[in-house]
């Protein structure tokens, strides 16, 4: 089941940023407003973050070069919490791009959950909350909010082809 949230997010992924120029990905509705470029950027990041953190693995952003190839103005580990405008405006990237990182974490992310025991799902995993968050928690919280983002980006696409 979550092996399948997943694969709809990088869906809504693929719909919103497929065939879109870079100008266009970079496009912001407003001046503070995030584009898509950014959205996705940010999704990818947080989910290959915390997946990584669950797995106790490496990130995809830095061990499969991706931090390189994208160029970005912001130290490896940066994910988006915390930026401003400025630094929204700063991801600008092609649509390959984009979707070959999301894949590339996509797919670490799905053979980490196949290989996950049900049993684990209640193991906590950070008790700086009250409740302490378990694995299964933070990976609802995580679908939440790549899904969230994704349907961000597939409406600023859907402003964008009606302009």
């Amino acid at each position: 089941m979550v092996i399948d949230g997943f694969g709809r997010i990088q869906e809504v992924v693929h719909e919103a940023v497929g065939g879109l120029t870079e100008d266009q990905l970079a496009e912001r509705l407003d001046a503070d407003a995030n584009s898509i470029a950014w959205l996705v950027w940010h999704l990818t990041r947080v989910q290959d973050d915390h997946i990584a953190d669950l797995a106790g693995t490496p990130q995809v952003w830095t061990e499969r070069g991706w931090h390189e190839r994208f160029g970005l103005p912001f130290r490896p580990g940066a994910t988006g919490y915390g930026h401003r405008s400025k630094d929204v405006a700063a991801v600008r990237a092609e649509a390959k791009l984009l979707t070959g990182y999301h894949g590339a974490v996509h797919d670490s992310t799905v053979a980490w959950l196949g290989s996950l025991r049900e049993d684990r799902l209640d193991d906590v995993v950070d008790e700086a909350w009250d409740p302490p968050v378990t694995l299964g928690v933070r990976l609802v919280s995580i679908l939440s909010d790549d899904l969230q983002h994704a349907g961000q980006a597939a409406f600023i696409r859907g402003v964008l082809e009606r302009r």
